[in-house]
């Protein structure tokens, strides 16, 4: 295996490219169709919510054509495909993203509005992914949107796992966690997921909307106090019988097809690669020291996680995302270190509030960005790992990637 850093950077850009395109939502929706027979054959409408929600919209549009009388789109603003979108009979909301806000509220509104102008019996496909749960939105009486935000502002402060998130969010939903079936009679439903959420549970994905918890799940022990005081005020009560016998729900992309995917193009590039079973979903300094210690004595060859990696912010936090954090944390417990290149990366292609996927780092890092003027130490203690990775020319930018099944941490020993 070759030690120039060039072709170990390349060899990880191109693993994580080959993850991106596998779990494209346009690739997996006609992926999904391509071997068995379309569920109907007269006209249906289209749902399409989250953060892939135009690129699984796309494939939909490849597989059914103008069977699909009516269509709505619900994306995250800004939306790539806003300006050139031109679709007869396809409406397309722009809504907020991560914390809600009035046009959450008024996509979740304009989402009712459709399903209830539908023929009875016209069947639905719905298709959901990541950030659902921010973009659409109806509230009970009792629950003002200032609340909700505050409350989403104090969980994403927090580093709440993504479970206990939703379920704090199903809990002050009128639409969440199962409640949309009472709005869809007796209608066949489709609904098929893109998983951003550890263990694949539909009921988490997007905050469940066609899919009601489990008893067990009602419940959710070790919220923040303030959080768990809001829900003590909440009167939001399931509805009876949330069941509905004519719904299909199948998860067509998730997080270890993207590993695979990754896994796969580093062998075909002729490098020993190990796709490691255990999932990273804890604190970023926790990954960091475990990832450290687990490469010292690795075998050479390419290294792939699924993560879901955690961060704590500051009361005023810089510029990055929890990738970028992580990244920048790895950087520094590597520093010198010549042999061991580390990509971290939001399959998203958004790293917290940043337009950067993530950043690949290696043991030149911190020099690089300590020759520009910046101390890793500080911009670390300050959650701004997205200035000092710019500086340091380790930022990834992917554009927008129409997916989003968590993280993938891969690295690279030479």
């Amino acid at each position: 295996m070759s030690s120039d850093p060039k072709t170990a950077r390349n060899v990880l850009l191109a693993c994580f490219q080959a993850a991106l395109k596998a779990v494209n939502g346009s690739y997996c929706v006609k992926k999904y169709f391509r071997d068995i027979p379309k569920p109907w054959s007269g006209p249906m409408a289209m749902i399409a919510i989250g953060k892939a929600a135009p690129s699984m919209a796309e494939g939909a549009r490849a597989v059914f054509g103008e069977q699909i009388q009516s269509g709505l789109i619900i994306c995250r603003a800004p939306c790539a495909e806003a300006a050139s979108f031109n679709w007869p009979g396809g409406r397309l909301i722009e809504s907020s993203h991560p914390v809600p806000d009035k046009r959450s509220i008024h996509a979740g509104q304009a989402m009712i509005d459709f399903i209830q102008a539908l023929p009875d019996d016209m069947p639905v496909l719905f298709l959901i992914s990541g950030g659902t749960s921010a973009l659409v939105e109806l509230l009970p009486e009792n629950v003002q949107l200032e609340d909700l935000q505050r409350i989403n502002e104090i969980m994403l402060a927090n580093g709440m796992p993504i479970d206990a998130m939703n379920w704090v969010r199903k809990a002050v939903s009128l639409i969440k966690g199962g409640r949309l079936i009472q709005y869809l009679g007796e209608r066949p439903v489709l609904n098929l997921l893109l998983s951003d959420v550890p263990e694949d549970d539909p009921a988490v994905i997007g905050s469940g909307l066609l899919v009601p918890p489990e008893p067990e799940q009602q419940e959710f022990a070790g919220l923040p106090p303030d959080v768990e005081k809001f829900i003590n005020t909440i009167d939001n009560p399931h509805p009876e019988a949330l069941t509905h016998s004519t719904i299909e729900t199948i998860i067509i992309g998730n997080n270890q097809m993207a590993g695979e995917a990754a896994a796969q193009e580093a062998a075909r590039l002729g490098f020993t690669t190990t796709l490691h079973e255990s999932f990273l979903c804890d604190e970023v300094e926790k990954i960091a020291d475990q990832l450290t210690q687990h490469m010292k004595d690795a075998d050479k060859g390419i290294h792939i996680w699924g993560a879901e990696p955690l961060v704590f912010l500051p009361d005023s936090p810089g510029r990055g995302g929890r990738n970028q954090h992580l990244a920048l944390l790895l950087a520094e417990k590597n520093k010198a270190n010549k042999d061991i290149y580390y990509l971290v990366g939001a399959t998203d292609g958004s790293d917290g509030v940043t337009e950067d996927a993530g950043a690949l780092v290696d043991g030149q890092t911190v020099q690089r960005g300590e020759e520009e003027g910046l101390d890793v130490n500080t911009c670390i203690k300050r959650a701004d790992a997205g200035t000092f990775l710019e500086a340091s020319g380790d930022l990834i930018s992917t554009g927008s990637t129409g997916s989003n099944v968590m993280d993938l941490i891969i690295v690279c020993k030479t």
